[in-house]
């Protein structure tokens, strides 16, 4: 409903958090049990699914076997910060090229890594984008998706500073350092980076510029992360109004947001990595079940709420607090 009906949203993918394959909040099974509801509903393959794999916990390696074999895997997802021992690994540390190799083997080439919006100080150095460039050079044949960007959310973004070591600026530094190009493997996602950034207009000057001149503008993927915040539709609203100023685009170097780049940005650029069949595209996402009803809501009496979830006031929150801990 958050998705479908209460955004313009047509296609999505839907991935994971860390966890130990006996603690995860959300299995293999009922993630492919999402897709075939949503397929049963539109008739329509909307839903992209990840599979989860932290290559330094045992059986995550030896289980891409079966999870490929069995389930429609579009991309793996890992967390470098994330370990059984609570210390994190680099991408081209033993477990992170047995990975890659291991993607390789399979055909699966597309690898999502969760960089920035780091869980605490323990292996904090993980959750940089220090590695990022390395890989890429090493792997041209692989994209790397790089959820979230390196983005810190307790750290201001600003103009690029080649001494930070995290943050946006790592990335820029990793790629730069390594020679990748724009345009080459490496994308930056912007899944809860850009809910932050949008409340800072100077903020998110500065971390969009960086990011289309050091990745390309065919290289900056939409996302939004709305599986914990509700419909994603303030967010499409925002990114479609927002302009880099010129003042910035002049003295940076930054490029200007244009109905164009605004389209690769919203799906176009995903367009490249996900294998998403013509049909779907042409014919079904325009005129499908799921198209017509989101129409229907549309119209009806009450308009769509948009509601945001999470804790309304004080007490919510503490209530949320105390049963997370």
């Amino acid at each position: 409903m958050d998705f479908f009906m209460a955004s313009e949203t047509d296609l999505c993918a839907l991935s994971f958090v860390p966890s130990a394959l006996e603690r995860e909040p959300l299995t293999i099974e009922e993630a492919l049990a999402t897709t075939r509801i949503v397929e049963k509903l539109a008739g329509t393959h909307r839903l992209y699914l990840h599979g989860r794999v932290n290559p330094n916990q045992p059986g995550d390696l030896e289980g891409m076997d079966e999870l490929a074999s069995r389930y429609p895997i579009a991309a793996w997802k890992t967390y470098t910060q994330f370990g059984p021992d609570r210390k994190g690994f680099w991408l081209d540390d033993p477990p992170g090229i047995a990975l890659i190799e291991k993607a390789r083997k399979l055909g699966i080439r597309n690898i999502a890594i969760h960089k920035g919006l780091s869980f605490g100080p323990q292996s904090y150095e993980h959750a940089t984008c220090a590695d990022v460039g390395r890989v890429a050079k090493r792997y041209p044949d692989v994209n790397f998706l790089i959820y979230h960007s390196g983005f810190e959310a307790s750290k201001k973004e600003g103009p690029y500073d080649p001494a930070r070591t995290d943050g946006i600026d790592a990335l820029v530094t990793s790629l730069q350092a390594n020679g990748v190009k724009p345009g080459a493997n490496v994308y930056a996602e912007l899944g809860s980076t850009w809910r932050f950034l949008m409340r800072d207009p100077e903020q998110a000057a500065h971390a969009l510029g960086k990011l289309f001149k050091a990745c390309g503008p065919d290289n900056v993927l939409w996302g939004t992360d709305s599986i914990w915040y509700g419909s994603p539709q303030d967010q499409i609203q925002a990114f479609r109004t927002f302009q880099i100023a010129a003042v910035l685009r002049d003295k940076h170097g930054y490029p200007e947001i244009t109905p164009a780049l605004r389209a690769k940005v919203f799906g176009l650029n995903a367009l490249r990595i996900y294998p998403v069949p013509a049909d779907v595209l042409g014919k079904h996402v325009k005129a499908d079940k799921v198209a017509l009803e989101r129409e229907a809501y549309r119209h009806e009496r009450h308009d769509p709420t948009f509601r945001t979830n999470g804790p309304r006031n004080r007490r919510e929150f503490l209530n949320l607090h105390a049963w997370g801990s």
